[in-house]
């Protein structure tokens, strides 16, 4: 019989790899929780209005990457291809929008893209976004912008750079778009280009082919083109993002990939990752919620893909902190009941423990207790039982010392919060 496998294109992770994704995405879920932003948990999949309204008719996650089928009582629905829309069609549906503002929260999980897989690109993939709604002041999008540089930073990631732009206000766009299409009206381009163009000549910077880069090179630029008010609010951002030593460059080409960024847009890119070099990225989004039927309010936020930075940390060889690993590795000789009590104790007490099963010998036993990469071990036989004293072993060092059953908890955590001190 056949062996199952994942499906094609699907990003999954399994121990070791597991460990080094969870810490990337507890990582980037912290920084967002220390600036207050609470979690939203959303459904995987939603109408599919929700995406073609909200993402829009003329990017090609809408054209051609939505995972849609009809479920049993004919309507349509889409796993989610990302966060935004389904965020703001939860703040509306349960009127977070009516009190405190703004409304900020993050989210966590999978999206799925129907994309041709390749290294980091999935069809499966996984995100953590935040999203701040209901004030439209370039404190909050530097604020966004920091939240994701300081989980970088604390990921260890040196290789990276940040892009920014504004895509300008309503009036902005108004004034930009008669030279825009003026201009796309005197090149040559497909027939389905032309279409797309048509729905949004802004997704023609988007384009990655060769031809229309090259077309694309001489057109009039939108930052040109920025009203006082939005060329004060970017002036804003690039001047608390100096003042928080946050490294940028002005990318005054730069289009996001989905139609309801205005104003300040940004990707953090990583040097290492090669075509899917992008890490993350978001910006303001100031007509989508009363496009989906809510109030006339702005929003901003960002989605950081945890497969890519992950990706990113391997490439710049980062191990995980020491912290993340087992504490204590208890090798029992013949008393496996008493080894099972003592670990929920330690347990208990907060000390992440694991313990040999299935009566092994000692070297068994020992190797088991190398392979689980704990900073220390005992061995439990009845001989400790009857003393009330085992020996510690650090696991780096090899040094042992006796310690009683009873202080055996105090003296982990005393060691665990000073490790790393006497190695």
């Amino acid at each position: 019989m056949a062996k199952f496998q994942a499906p094609k294109g699907v990003s999954e992770y399994v121990p070791d790899r597991s460990s080094h994704f969870d810490y990337v995405r507890s990582t980037l879920i912290n920084s967002a929780q220390v600036a207050g932003y609470q979690l939203v948990e959303l459904p995987v999949f939603e109408d599919t209005e929700l995406f073609a309204r909200g993402v829009g008719e003329s990017t090609d996650v809408v054209r051609k990457e939505m995972y849609t089928f009809e479920d049993r009582g004919g309507r349509s629905i889409t796993l989610r291809p990302e966060g935004t829309a389904g965020v703001m069609r939860a703040v509306i549906e349960h009127n977070l929008d009516r009190g405190q503002l703004p409304v900020k929260v993050y989210y966590s999980g999978a999206f799925f893209r129907a994309e041709r897989p390749q290294a980091g690109r999935y069809r499966q993939f996984y995100q953590v976004g935040i999203e701040a709604i209901g004030l439209a002041d370039p404190r909050i999008d530097v604020e966004v912008i920091a939240v994701a540089d300081r989980a970088f930073k604390e990921l260890g990631l040196k290789n990276y750079r940040l892009e920014i732009t504004s895509l300008g206000d309503s009036a902005t766009r108004e004034s930009y778009l008669v030279e825009l299409r003026a201009f796309i009206a005197g090149i040559e381009i497909d027939a389905e280009t032309r279409e797309r163009a048509n729905l949004n000549p802004l997704r023609l910077f988007d384009d990655k082919r060769p031809e229309i880069r090259e077309a694309m090179s001489k057109a009039p630029i939108l930052m040109d083109y920025l009203t006082p008010e939005s060329a004060a609010d970017f002036a804003k951002v690039q001047e608390l993002l100096t003042a928080l030593n946050i490294d940028f460059v002005v990318n005054n080409r730069m289009v996001r990939g989905l139609d309801y960024y205005t104003g300040t847009a940004f990707e953090f890119a990583h040097t290492d990752l090669g075509a899917q070099s992008a890490i993350g990225g978001g910006g303001r989004y100031d007509g989508l919620m009363a496009q989906l039927g809510g109030q006339e309010l702005s929003g901003v936020g960002f989605g950081l893909g945890i497969d890519r930075i992950l990706l990113a940390r391997e490439a710049e060889g980062l191990l995980l902190p020491a912290e993340s690993g087992l504490d204590l590795y208890i090798v029992p000789l013949g008393v496996g009941d008493a080894a099972l009590l003592l670990a929920e104790e330690l347990r208990n007490r907060g000390i992440k423990v694991d313990l040999a099963f299935g009566d092994k010998a000692l070297k068994g036993g020992m190797k088991s207790a190398d392979k689980s990469g704990a900073r220390y071990s005992i061995v439990l036989g009845a001989d400790e039982l009857a003393s009330g004293v085992v020996h510690l072993k650090e696991m780096q060092t090899g040094e042992s010392s006796s310690v009683t059953l009873g202080a055996l908890a105090n003296e982990l955590i005393e060691r665990i919060s000073n490790y790393g001190e006497h190695l």
